[in-house]
């Protein structure tokens, strides 16, 4: 105290009613306090003692002449000008001796409360004018973590002091029209937390606006990393009133920051994913290694675990109904406390950027008229085009941004915003929807997409893109900009052709007409014509061509992603194409000789089976222990597709099941995997073995559609090699065969009995006019065909559709 003035005051102290004293950090730690939710101790060094720090050098009237003569124009060079020179002034200037006392002496005390001489700290800035319900800062001032000794605490405190002087924390105030004069800075000055995990929750969905949701973003080591964008975290939607996680993304997290008290710093490390890489780290820093395999560090591993979630959510709802609005925390996991007691909420803060109705309002880009050049996390809604600047430091976007321009970086930081205030909108590499890209791009109302991986490779300076917000889409070129409630453009085919015309080319049938597929990359070529979905996606092509190793084998090296990337790569590369048209996924189906073939395959295939056709294949491999594991990575590319790059449109299809017990356990499996079947994901079979046709009734209370494999079907149904050309020139091998037919039948009738959809991917409704006739007739739901006769099923099906209508009108019908 001086004169009647506050220089420190510990942290369950803090009140709102002190905000102008300690700034929105510190209030935001008291208020939990008081909430009763768990947070390291601490105490602030307030505003007054900031201000006395000004007065006693001098350094007020210092920068408000700099400011008048360097910032003329509001260009970044001014502000990076001006910033240069009141941050050294400050750094300069001496510490007031009544002030550094009071400071050390708190430290001390902090020690006692903990029981560690010259504890572990973090030093964070609390500015007055920050964690405003009209703007968040979103990082504009310092924070400095594993602060050790007395004199490093008086020196960061400094540091945290002049931050508030940056470039972009003066350009900041300036955009939002703060008074310099008004912004002082308290210094929050708490123990640090030994993260395991750390990251970031909204009690409100920050892009959607929903408000019954509670969003975690969650990385290994400390949350620096999260906040900042360096890394696209895991990702928890939890709902409110169940504490259920409703959606669900992991994301592959290769590097976190940790602390290391050999050399007592924070490092970034490599997360180890093989035993090699892990007695690679123990070398290096020992500490970090042990923390890493005791608690299960892995990329591909979640950063939380459910009852850490469920944990979370809980202290979401203490934390919205004490302050009594939709709150932004940051939150971390310390490695040293047991289950139960390890988590600690870091800081709370308003969401400044949620608004009424979000969820509904604005337009969105038309995906259908122009080429996906890239998917990633929706940031910040909204739709705009410009032309590409790929800048990877500050420097080159000082030297390359123009105004209407869109920045495309690896990530941002708080120092990338003059240049960002640039941008029409910005791409990202890496970071989710609470990464600083995105938090600042929905408070200066620029769309935005993080977390793309590749953007900053894929695409190229001047390329003329349009960022859709929204939904998280980067297109080639100006896209044409749609308001959701409108239908969606015509196909690209249909342009310039009378409306009367588009009917006679593509007729409307009742019975969906899909399309088989096997190459991703074939999807460009047959695009334009008029498929309803893929009814069939053979991901076989993806794997011998694409990736090329036995999924085992990839597992045995500790490089399982390389098989899910590519996978998911494959697959969404389809889904983006025809989104929201469905694309049924049929898990891979080679046979054991055609496995392997395929690199690495002779150690893992070493069955000799006499007929692969009717060996181990299907859903017998994905539940056999030799197998299941490279299962589960077909499951989680699915996964990643789905749920990491947003495309809902994704199905699967089992293929060649023989059992209901096999199925059951393949779905056990798939649920563990966190796939389940629901209104958007469809579950379906392959109809290929007779066992599935009789027991229709009991498979349809499994799944959600039957496809008919019409060439096993018959091979089976007859006892007949599909591949004996011998058997098939002397008439054996006919799809229209009475017994296939009839097994047909069969299953259409039980599975409409159970409100099961059908159709058949085989060649042959590709080949036999009659057997189409003969489906439709018999009410199946879609016939999936080959891309060459895509138009010609349909107009077949749209006339025998017609002759049943006529033949049912003219009473002859039945």
């Amino acid at each position: 105290m001086l004169a009647g003035r506050s220089f420190i005051l510990w942290l369950e102290e803090v009140d709102s009613s002190l905000h102008p004293l300690v700034g929105g950090k510190a209030v935001g730690l008291g208020e939990l306090i008081r909430a009763g939710i768990p947070v390291p101790p601490g105490f602030v060094v307030t505003s007054e003692a900031y201000r006395l720090f000004i007065e006693r050098n001098g350094l007020d009237s210092y920068i408000r002449r700099v400011l008048g003569e360097v910032v003329r124009e509001g260009r970044p060079e001014e502000y990076e000008e001006a910033s240069k020179l009141i941050m050294s002034k400050i750094l300069e200037a001496p510490m007031p001796g009544e002030l550094e006392e009071a400071v050390v002496k708190a430290y001390r005390e902090l020690g006692e409360r903990v029981g560690v001489r010259n504890p572990r700290v973090a030093v964070r800035s609390s500015a007055t004018a920050e964690d405003l319900p009209e703007a968040s800062f979103a990082g504009q001032q310092e924070t400095y973590l594993n602060v050790s000794g007395e004199e490093a605490v008086v020196e960061h405190i400094k540091k945290v002091w002049a931050s508030l002087w940056t470039a972009r924390a003066i350009s900041y105030r300036d955009n939002f029209n703060i008074d310099h004069g008004k912004a002082l800075m308290a210094v929050v000055v708490q123990k640090m937390v030994n993260s395991r995990s750390a990251g970031v929750m909204f009690t409100a969905h920050p892009v959607t606006g929903d408000r019954g949701k509670v969003v975690i973003e969650a990385s290994w080591g400390l949350g620096e990393y999260v906040v900042q964008g360096k890394v696209t975290p895991d990702e928890f939607v939890v709902d409110k009133k169940t504490l259920e996680v409703v959606e669900e993304r992991i994301a592959r997290k290769t590097r976190a920051l940790f602390y290391d008290p050999r050399t007592g710093r924070n490092v970034e490390v490599a997360i180890p994913e093989t035993p090699e890489e892990l007695e690679k780290l123990k070398a290096e820093h020992p500490e970090i290694a042990v923390l890493i395999e005791k608690h299960g560090v892995a990329p591909d591993k979640p950063s939380l675990s459910r009852e850490e979630v469920r944990r979370l959510a809980e202290i979401a709802l203490k934390v919205e109904s004490h302050f009594g609005k939709p709150m932004d925390t940051e939150w971390g996991v310390d490695a040293d406390m047991e289950p139960g007691k390890n988590v600690f909420m870091l800081q709370a803060r308003p969401i400044t950027t949620l608004k009424e109705g979000e969820a509904e309002a604005g337009g969105e880009a038309g995906e259908g008229e122009a080429e996906v050049l890239l998917r990633g996390v929706p940031a910040s809604p909204g739709v705009a085009s410009g032309r590409v600047k790929v800048a990877l430091t500050v420097e080159e976007a000082a030297r390359k941004m123009e105004k209407g321009d869109v920045l495309v970086t690896k990530m941002t930081d708080p120092d990338w915003v003059p240049y960002m205030k640039l941008a029409s909108a910005i791409v990202t590499d890496e970071g989710g929807m609470t990464a600083h890209a995105a938090i600042v791009a929905r408070e200066l109302g620029i769309p935005a997409v993080v977390g793309t991986g590749e953007a900053t490779k894929k695409l190229k300076d001047g390329m003329i893109v349009m960022v859709d917000g929204r939904r998280g889409l980067v297109f080639k070129g100006k896209v044409k900009v749609e308001k959701p409630e409108e239908a969606p453009a015509a196909p690209a085919a249909g342009v310039g052709i009378p409306r009367e015309e588009l009917a006679n080319l593509y007729p409307v049938t009742g019975t969906k007409i899909y399309m088989n597929l096997g190459a991703p990359g074939e999807i460009e070529r047959y695009i334009h014509l008029p498929f309803d979905g893929i009814g069939l996606m053979r991901i076989e092509f993806i794997i011998s061509s694409w990736i090329g190793y036995h999924p085992m084998y990839l597992i045995e090296q500790g490089k399982e992603h390389l098989f899910v990337d590519k996978l998911a790569e494959g697959i969404a590369k389809v889904a983006a194409a025809i989104n929201p048209r469905p694309v049924v996924v049929r898990f891979s189906d080679f046979k054991t000789n055609e496995y392997r073939r395929l690199k690495g395959g002779e150690k893992y295939e070493t069955l000799e089976e006499r007929n692969p056709m009717i060996g181990w294949r299907g859903v017998s491999r994905y539940i056999h222990p030799n197998y299941e594991p490279a299962f589960r990575l077909e499951l989680r590319a699915i996964k990643k597709v789905r749920e990491e790059l947003g495309l809902r449109n994704v199905w699967v299809m089992f293929p060649f099941v023989r059992t209901t017990w096999e199925l059951r356990k393949a779905l056990r499996i798939m649920e563990e995997e966190g796939l389940e079947r629901g209104r958007d994901f469809k579950v379906w079979i392959m109809v290929e073995v007779p066992s599935t046709v009789f027991l229709a009734d009991e498979f349809a209370k499994m799944v959600d559609g039957f496809s008919i494999g019409s060439n096993d079907l018959t091979q089976l149904v007859l006892g007949v090699d599909r591949d004996s050309g011998f058997l098939a020139r002397m008439g054996y091998f006919d799809e229209r065969d009475p017994a296939v037919l009839k097994a047909i039948g069969m299953l259409i009738d039980a599975a409409h009995r159970n409100g099961v959809t059908v159709s058949i991917c085989g060649q042959a409704p590709s080949v036999y006019p009659e057997l189409v006739e003969y489906l439709v007739r018999k009410g199946i739901d879609s016939i999936s065909v080959n891309p060459d006769a895509v138009i010609a099923t349909r107009r077949l099906v749209a006339s025998i559709e017609r002759k049943i209508i006529l033949e049912r009108l003219r009473g002859g019908g039945h």
